[in-house]
């Protein structure tokens, strides 16, 4: 589905205000350590990033909102950065979502075809179908994601489309979110001044933005470590299979730094980032470094291998927590194409060896792929879902475009409307 990323072929404007030629889709990435808005203008041949802005979070923790007035500051900071870099104002955005109140699961849908061509409106109508299962009251459909279709006996259809049969089944996976942590989304969005047009799952976006089509056709598993928490995206035969959250990320590695070495939180990220590993056999024993006390205690001086040890520990868990999932689920023999890691916990040092050893797999660490434009500004796993939402973005609109020109105007406004 990616390809490599590629200098832009689009020229760049002259100095003042940006005249857009394309259409303009923005990606606005909510996470626990930071927000990232990325701004991309839309071509028949691709998408070039035209602006960037990203800004520590405030206000958000495990991926769901604590602190509205404190989210709203954060929001408006990263998207005033975006639309001084990319000289546009932005009304719009294609929002993230994750935490540990998202679930996903699997629903069959039965049509009745009685011999005939089966059309489009005979797959939205199965899909629908497929959708009317019963949920929670406190949860809300947020993706009705279409795994196959069989007509008859055929199976593993991925377009039945002019297709004939007598029955038309599919299994989609759909993926539902807590009402109130929606609502506290869109409120808070709403409150800078934009308008969701759609929101999407962390973990489907950035997959959008790092998997190849030959990985999602072998097998493998997308493993999103953000702040807050890690997401997980199964794709196999060119398909979403399943979907997960844990509810931890690097900001435990932090706050067990900060207790294990018993230094400020912010003195504890800044350790990691500078002086972190997944590996602590591969750190020099003698290697120290100088740790910050609270208060007005004197630094300390520690080995670098006791920090990495406390970070290897926690890392560990996390990876063993996906291990565990990908088998009780029994999608682990399926992923042929291995393990794809990202999010900003992704650029710890050593972590795709670690993973290695716990999926006994091979793992790949996900860059963002398939853009043009400022590539440089966006070319890290920290904002693979930022890049995914403009992806989605993307398709979403000429999805739309395509069923029905009318629609658009309407689908922006949905989620303004329905609470």
């Amino acid at each position: 589905m990616m390809a490599e990323i590629s200098p832009s072929a689009h020229e760049e404007q002259e100095e003042g205000p940006r005249e857009i030629r394309g259409d303009l889709v923005v990606g606005l990435d909510i996470g626990t350590t930071k927000v990232c808005c990325v701004v991309g203008e839309a071509f028949d041949d691709g998408i070039d990033i035209i602006g960037v802005g990203i800004t520590p979070s405030l206000g958000i923790r495990k991926g769901v909102v604590v602190n509205i007035e404190s989210t709203v500051a954060s929001i408006r900071r990263a998207v005033k950065m975006a639309e001084d870099v990319a000289g546009c104002d932005l009304e719009s955005v294609y929002v993230g979502i994750a935490g540990n109140h998202i679930k996903g699961f699997t629903s069959p849908g039965i049509l009745a075809i009685n011999g005939r061509e089966i059309k489009q409106a005979d797959v939205q109508e199965v899909i629908d179908a497929a959708r009317t299962v019963k949920i929670s009251e406190n949860q809300r459909i947020i993706h009705v994601l279409p795994q196959e279709y069989m007509v008859d006996d055929h199976t593993g259809i991925q377009n039945p489309l002019g297709m004939t049969g007598v029955r038309l089944v599919t299994n989609v996976h759909i993926v539902t979110a807590d009402i109130g942590a929606v609502h506290n989304l869109i409120t808070c969005c709403n409150k800078a001044g934009l308008e969701v047009t759609d929101m999407v799952l962390e973990s489907v976006a950035s997959a959008k933005a790092v998997l190849s089509q030959d990985e999602m056709d072998l097998g493998v598993v997308l493993v999103d470590i953000g702040g807050g928490t890690t997401d997980i995206a199964v794709f196999c035969d060119g398909t979403i299979r399943q979907t997960g959250e844990i509810g931890l990320g690097g900001h435990n590695l932090t706050n067990d730094l900060s207790i294990g070495l018993r230094t400020p939180l912010g003195e504890a990220e800044r350790l990691k980032e500078d002086f972190g590993g997944a590996l602590a056999a591969v750190i020099k024993p003698n290697h120290v470094v100088d740790v910050p006390s609270v208060g007005s205690r004197e630094p300390r001086r520690v080995t670098q291998k006791i920090l990495v040890d406390i970070i290897e520990a926690r890392m560990v868990e996390i990876l063993e927590m996906v291990d565990r999932e990908l088998a009780v689920s029994g999608q682990k023999k399926r992923l042929n194409a291995g393990v794809v890691i990202t999010g900003g916990t992704a650029l710890l040092p050593n972590l795709g060896d670690l993973a290695e050893q716990v999926f006994d797999l091979p793992v790949r660490v996900g860059y963002p792929a398939g853009i043009g434009g400022r590539t440089e500004d966006v070319y890290s796993p920290r904002c693979t879902t930022g890049v995914g939402l403009v992806v989605h973005g993307r398709e979403h609109q000429r999805s739309m475009l395509h069923r029905d020109p009318s629609m658009m105007g309407r689908v922006k406004g949905w989620f303004k409307k329905m609470w």
